[in-house]
């Protein structure tokens, strides 16, 4: 991966950041960083926000732009949401259902084997992150002093599906549900679809 790659990565996993964040996150200059940035806000995949600061002058936050998060991949979308069209063409919306509900159960399987024989919910969180890292959503686990468990998921490569039909979310956060157990509560606290830059579940033991 290269500076310009990593830099893109950066502002896709961690949201917005100032030039001088991003040069020291990448070993440049603070100079390195402003190229790097001005490159890629020529080729449209950045833009800046410039944030009052409560001493000083504004600063210039980086963040990617819709072609931006664009450059990471969302699973064929086109393909999919011409198959969803059609599906619901041709069966209706309770067909489409059906679609969603055996996507489900293969998903619910495919992460019951993954986490296997994890033992606590910390265990338990980090085993479906690495399933759904493998699928693409830039996942990762963030332990809270509360005790909770953040699932972080940085990316969505099914968004376009889920912006057409909104029960794949539903479906997603009902399976995460089943897989840890009824002994936590599973609850979305910010989703990409409400216009945020990523999805994050809070995951507790319940009381």
């Amino acid at each position: 991966m290269n500076t310009a790659e990593r830099m893109l990565f950066l502002l896709k996993t961690r949201g917005p950041h100032t030039a001088q964040q991003l040069a020291a996150l990448l070993e440049l200059t603070s100079m390195g960083a402003r190229r790097q940035l001005e490159a890629a806000e020529e080729k449209g995949l950045v833009d800046f926000d410039e944030v009052a600061d409560k001493v000083g002058r504004p600063s210039r936050r980086w963040s990617l732009t819709e072609k931006g998060h664009a450059r990471f991949p969302d699973r064929h979308a086109d393909l999919t949401l011409q198959l969803i069209v059609q599906v619901q063409a041709l069966f209706g919306a309770a067909g489409l259902e059906r679609l969603i509900a055996a996507r489900e159960r293969g998903s619910e399987a495919h992460y019951r084997a993954s986490l296997g024989a994890a033992g606590d919910l910390a265990a338990r969180v980090a085993a479906l992150a690495l399933a759904r890292e493998a699928e693409g959503y830039m996942a990762e686990v963030e332990p809270q002093a509360d005790g909770s468990v953040l699932l972080i998921e940085n990316h969505c490569p099914i968004c376009a599906a889920a912006r057409v039909c909104q029960n794949f979310c539903r479906s997603e956060l009902a399976v995460f549900q089943r897989v840890l157990g009824e002994a936590c509560t599973v609850a979305r606290s910010e989703h990409l679809l409400a216009g945020e830059r990523r999805c994050v579940y809070v995951i507790k033991a319940a009381p």
